[in-house]
């Protein structure tokens, strides 16, 4: 699963809020709705993780995390 974890640690140190992702991300923004698609886990496009990189100055591991899920760990050892 991805987790954005990261992404609010990063929000925090560069001391940055959704209304930085929304309205000072200027050419970029973010918009409320995913914003909000963010907060419950839920997927957003590679567009919006461009955007969201170029507005805080940083890298995808620094806004996004893969974690494995245990069912499929479990499952590929079967095999």
């Amino acid at each position: 699963m991805i987790s954005y974890t990261p992404l609010w640690e990063t929000m925090k140190r560069k001391n940055a809020t959704s209304y930085t992702l929304q309205y000072k991300g200027q050419p970029y923004s973010v918009s409320s709705s995913t914003i909000r698609r963010l907060k419950a886990g839920l997927s957003v496009s590679t567009n919006t993780l461009d955007a969201i990189c170029s507005i805080l100055d940083c890298t995808i591991p620094d806004i996004i995390e893969y974690i494995p899920d245990e069912k499929i760990k479990n499952i590929q050892k079967t095999y």
